[in-house]
């Protein structure tokens, strides 16, 4: 099994940058990894993933250029760099975990949850 928790988040203006970080227990984190994003009344949507090997990278069109996926394999552990942040981006994020090395977008196909992190950005 794997448990995944999300540090980081917290509430920020509109143009600020936060970091957040998922970091893993259990077997080593050997597989793709991705971002997820939730606001209130919407739809679960993709925000960026990660191959194991960091060599493949996927994000939202929404994000892209914004945000950067990276991990640290030695301390199990994904980050989010979050820059220029709009008040669309506020929402609850999780990240999740893949038993296979292959990024998609679709969250069906994520194994394992982090509980999430509230971001919010003010205008």
């Amino acid at each position: 099994q794997v448990q995944l928790v999300e540090s980081g988040g917290g509430l920020v203006q509109a143009g600020d940058s936060l970091r957040l970080s998922c970091a893993a227990s259990g077997r080593p984190l050997s597989k793709a990894m991705g971002w997820f994003r939730q606001a209130p009344g919407k739809e679960r949507e993709f925000v960026a993933g990660i191959s194991w090997s960091a060599l493949s990278t996927d994000y939202a069109d929404s994000v892209k250029g914004r945000f950067t996926i990276s991990r640290d394999n030695a301390k199990n552990t994904v980050y989010l760099q979050m820059n220029s942040l709009k008040p669309e981006d506020t929402a609850v994020y999780n990240c999740a975990a893949r038993n296979v090395n292959y990024v998609v977008r679709g969250w069906y196909e994520y194994d394992y949850w982090g509980q999430g992190t509230q971001v919010t950005v003010s205008s």
